[in-house]
């Protein structure tokens, strides 16, 4: 009779665990055995409705469930449930124009803001003074290099390449001249050297002592950002050709695979862009020192936006003889540049983990101009990379060296404002002449 009770019983408790199992269902009939499992669909479709959004998906959702879907939401926090939601696809999440989100793919490059501040806050840590802080830039000097392959890049290119070179063109106080130097095997650096009319147009190689200080001129290297049709767009021209005007010999070159150079690569969005674009930088000006006497190795500077802008920061920590930098549009904690040749080599694991602040702090004391506006990535400098990179020029009282010039009601682009912007930051550390800063005698014909 006993042995007969305790079955009952425990027939009993087994009934009652699964009614209380059915009893628990929700409403759609979910239970834990089934994971709470819904369609991806039914989840957003709720989210967009709770917290009044909407949403663009990069990717195809059809057919798609999402397990413990309802235990992801967070009634205080849209960010927190999208995280949560994206987190099991390796997904993330954007805000755009508006109440609407972007789901795109998992980035390696594209960080939230937040994220950038708690990485710029980690680095903080890492030096309180000079000293340290020097330390830590010579293990980013030479982690890098490593990462990228640099030097066994320079390696592999062809020894002692002649460049060629096209006729000079005459304009309105400039002139201009097409360069061409072949890299590796095949493949070629592809440019355009803008003078101020006045220099000597074919210099012999000589010492750099064979012309007086005073008729030397700088030299500002200006790697090509993403925008179409690459060097010879009217705001390139115009930026680099006013620059000429007021004094400074200029180069740009082509990106790996667009321009002249799309001739001879199929592809631009490759890792091997990354290091063929910042060897360009330096064979570049190796390539003007040798051709010319006239320039004053004392003021060299990089020039870009966008993509050249990440291309600009990587020049000058790969040659110490940059004495000033402009970053355009370029420089955020959260973004390391979204195309391979601006991340695809790991350069930014460095000293076990960087960002593009910190390399671009590797010129310090040196004059630094930083560009930014309000309808990109940039959007965050003053608040967020400015103090931090401040801080760094404060270890050797040269917070005045560092400058930044913020647009708010601006977007991605490389615009009057943000020309004028270049053309005070080098008229100021590279004693250009202003009453030259006159955009309207440029000949903008390709």
């Amino acid at each position: 009779m006993k042995a007969y009770c305790n079955t009952l019983k425990e027939l009993k408790s087994t009934l009652l665990f699964v009614l209380v199992l059915f009893t628990a269902h929700s409403a759609n009939g979910q239970t834990y055995e089934t994971a709470y499992r819904r369609p991806l669909s039914d989840v957003m479709g709720d989210v967009a409705r709770r917290f009044n959004v909407k949403f663009r998906f990069d990717m195809d959702t059809t057919g798609l469930t999402l397990p413990y879907a309802d235990f992801r939401i967070r009634p205080y926090s849209l960010e927190q449930t999208l995280t949560n939601i994206c987190a099991y696809y390796d997904w993330n999440w954007w805000p755009r124009s508006g109440r609407l989100y972007r789901i795109s793919r998992y980035e390696y490059y594209r960080r939230h803001p937040e994220e950038g501040q708690q990485m710029l806050d980690h680095l903080a840590t890492l030096y309180n003074n000079k000293e340290q802080w020097e330390a830590r830039r010579e293990v980013l000097r030479r982690e890098v290099r490593q990462r990228l392959g640099i030097d066994a890049f320079l390696d592999s290119c062809v020894a002692d390449a002649e460049p060629v070179l096209s006729a000079i063109t005459r304009h309105d106080g400039y002139t201009t001249q097409d360069i061409t130097l072949e890299l590796t095997p095949g493949q070629h650096l592809f440019g355009t050297i803008y003078a101020p009319l006045s220099t000597r147009q074919h210099p012999a190689p000589s010492p750099l002592s064979s012309l007086p200080s005073s008729q030397k001129h700088p030299l500002i290297i200006s790697p090509d950002g993403h925008w179409q049709p690459g060097r010879h767009r009217p705001d390139e021209v115009t930026r680099l050709a006013t620059l000429a005007r007021m004094g400074a010999v200029c180069a740009d070159f082509d990106l790996y695979g667009w321009g002249q150079s799309a001739a001879e690569v199929g592809e631009h969005a490759v890792s091997r862009a990354h290091v063929f674009q910042a060897a360009c930088s330096m064979k570049l000006l190796d390539a003007i020192l040798a051709l010319r006497d006239d320039i004053d190795t004392t003021r060299i500077g990089v020039c870009g936006g966008s993509g050249g802008g990440t291309h600009t920061v990587l020049l000058a920590l790969l040659d110490r003889r940059i004495a000033a930098s402009a970053p355009v549009v370029h420089v955020a904690s959260h973004f390391d540049g979204g195309c391979p040749c601006e991340s695809g080599m790991p350069v930014h694991l460095a000293g076990g983990g960087t960002c593009e602040p910190e390399l671009a702090c590797i010129i310090a004391p040196r004059p630094m101009l930083i560009v930014s506006d309000g309808g990109d990535w940039t959007a965050t400098t003053p608040d967020i990379e400015m103090p931090f990179m401040q801080r760094i020029y404060a270890f050797y009282g040269a917070e005045d060296q560092l400058r930044n010039v913020h647009l708010p009601d601006e977007r991605h682009d490389f615009g009057p404002s943000k020309r004028q912007a270049v053309y005070d930051f080098f008229i100021d550390v590279f004693g250009l002449d202003r009453t030259q800063l006159d955009e309207s005698r440029v000949n903008k014909e390709s």
